[in-house]
């Protein structure tokens, strides 16, 4: 396999990058970047529409909001489960299978990674694809909750295009009708288990994230503009340790001025570039 740069690419950068992470056990951290080349936008790259994600204090509050979001989310979901992995989630995991990488911390909720064959994945965030009661914590394949979904709103017909978001949901104007499913073991309050905005990480899976950088000589940060501050704590603990941080996104993130080297280019034939290189 040739390890020749791709033209779009700074080879200077690329080029770095591999000396740092050379040799090194590599602890990577993903953002909604990584995805888009799989068809899942990202909240804050160039050309995001602007939005405004429910928040989880909204979701309790009322029926109401919970209405928009399951009808939303039920006609994303369609689309989201649609996605397929893309070259960036199958060059991490090559790096994993070939011992560079001790696994990879996500942000997004898609489950990508683990799809491309990467064994050791955090989901920061959860994924869309489990639905936990908020009452007695039963968990929920999100195609069983789909299927009781159509069941009881048959006229909710996905539309022709669907403006697919990060987490999975699109807008939806008439909600009155919607029938929001319940748990089906004691009648409970049933959400997609992923971190809500206003949601705080649980305490134990940051903890196995941490594990990974502390645990790693170096770390890759791909697709993430670091706003969120889970990914800002971890980037925390490399700095720390006066590891070495390489950033690969387009455009300008938190992390840029902490970055020991920063690629400004896509994430796909970056990682897939570094893989050829390293693995």
């Amino acid at each position: 396999m040739s390890n020749a740069t791709p033209p779009s690419l700074d080879a200077a950068a690329l080029d770095e990058a591999v000396a740092l992470l050379g040799g090194r056990t590599v602890a990577v951290l993903t953002g909604a970047g990584v995805s888009t080349d799989s068809g899942i936008p990202d909240y804050r790259g160039e050309g995001a529409p602007v939005r405004n994600p429910m928040t989880f204090q909204q979701f309790l509050s009322g029926e109401r909001y919970r209405k928009r979001y399951w009808a939303g989310s039920h006609l994303g979901w369609r689309s989201f489960r649609a996605a397929t992995p893309n070259g960036g989630h199958r060059a991490l995991a090559q790096l994993e299978a070939a011992g560079v990488t001790n696994g990879v911390v996500t942000q997004n909720v898609d489950a990508l990674h683990e799809r491309a064959g990467s064994r050791r994945v955090v989901d920061l965030h959860g994924t869309v694809d489990r639905v936990v009661c908020l009452t007695c914590g039963q968990s929920f394949a999100r195609d069983v909750v789909a299927a009781r979904l159509s069941a009881a709103n048959p006229w909710l017909d996905e539309p022709e295009s669907v403006r697919l978001a990060p987490d999975g949901d699109v807008e939806v104007a008439d909600i009155d009708a919607f029938v929001v499913p319940e748990c089906t073991v004691c009648g409970g309050m049933l959400k997609p288990d992923v971190v809500f905005f206003g949601e705080f990480v649980p305490v134990e899976r940051f903890a196995e994230a941490r594990s990974l950088v502390v645990g790693a000589d170096a770390l890759l940060i791909a697709g993430s503009s670091l706003v969120v501050n889970s990914g800002i704590r971890l980037l925390d603990q490399a700095t720390r340790r006066k590891m070495p941080v390489v950033v690969v996104n387009r455009g300008v993130t938190k992390g840029d001025p902490r970055a020991t080297v920063k690629i400004d280019a896509g994430t796909s034939e970056t990682l897939t570039a570094l893989a050829r290189r390293l693995s």
